[in-house]
C-alpha cells in the first residue's frame, strides 16, 4: 500500500516528502538529545544553540551561555526547522490551496515562523539555566542576610544561612570569625570560603 502511494507521487510530491520526514526525524532527535543533556557541538545533530553544560564563566552575561547566545540564525537546527514547518505546510494544504504561489508563500512564512518560536523558546531556556547558576565568587560578598541554622564562634564549625543574591534567595553553609551567630540573626557576606560556604559577621557589629 504504501508502495503503491509513493508510486502514485509526482516527483516534486516524492522530494517533498522526503525533505519534511528527513526533518521530522532529525528533529526528534535534536529534542531528545537536548533534554537528555547529550552535546553534539554546532556540526552536529544538535545545532549547538543551547548548551545544556553552562558553566560559572559566563552566568553574568545576559546574553551568553558558555558562548551561545540561543539567537544564531544560521544554524543546522534552524534549518531543519524550517524544513520542517515549510514542508508539512506545504503537504497539508496542497490541493486545498490551489494557488502554486500562495502555497509557497504560506509554507515559507510558516516555516520562518516555527525558526523564530524555536529561538525564542531555546532562549527562554537559557535565560532559565542562568537564573539557575549563580556565580558565588561573584556575586555574594556583600549581600545581606539572616542566620538558619546558628554558626559557631571562631569558625569553630558550620552553620546556614539564607542570603539575597542576584534578587532570590539562596541558602549556603556559613562560618564566622566573631561570636556565636544565632538563627535569626542579621549577617552579612564578607568572603567566600568555597562555592557552597560563606564567611560572614553580623550586619551590626560594626555599629558602636
Amino acid at each position: 500500500m504504501i508502495t503503491t502511494w509513493w508510486a502514485a507521487l509526482s516527483p516534486v510530491m516524492k522530494i517533498l516528502w522526503a525533505i519534511t520526514l528527513s526533518a521530522s526525524l532529525i528533529f526528534i532527535i535534536q529534542t531528545i538529545l537536548t533534554f537528555i543533556g547529550a552535546d553534539a557541538g554546532d556540526s552536529g545533530l544538535d545545532g549547538g544553540d543551547f548548551d545544556t553544560d553552562a558553566g560559572f564563566s559566563d552566568v553574568d552575561d545576559p546574553t551568553a551561555i558558555d558562548g551561545h547566545t540561543g539567537m544564531n540564525l544560521y544554524t543546522f537546527r534552524n534549518f531543519v526547522n524550517f524544513f520542517l514547518g515549510f514542508g508539512w505546510t506545504a503537504i497539508l494544504l496542497q490541493g486545498k490551496v490551489t494557488s502554486t504561489g500562495l502555497l509557497l508563500v504560506l509554507s515559507i512564512l510558516v516555516g520562518v515562523g516555527l525558526v523564530a518560536i524555536v529561538m525564542y523558546l531555546f532562549k527562554w531556556l537559557s535565560g532559565m539555566q542562568q537564573s539557575g547558576n549563580i556565580n558565588v565568587y561573584r556575586s555574594a560578598v556583600g549581600c545581606h542576610g539572616t542566620v538558619y541554622l546558628t554558626i559557631p564562634a571562631e569558625r569553630a564549625g558550620e552553620g546556614k544561612v539564607q542570603i539575597t543574591i542576584n534578587n532570590a534567595v539562596r541558602e549556603y553553609s556559613a562560618q564566622t570569625d566573631g561570636d556565636e551567630l544565632k538563627t535569626g540573626t542579621p549577617i552579612k557576606v564578607v568572603e567566600v570560603i568555597n562555592e557552597s560556604t560563606l564567611l560572614v559577621e553580623q550586619l551590626n557589629s560594626l555599629i558602636i
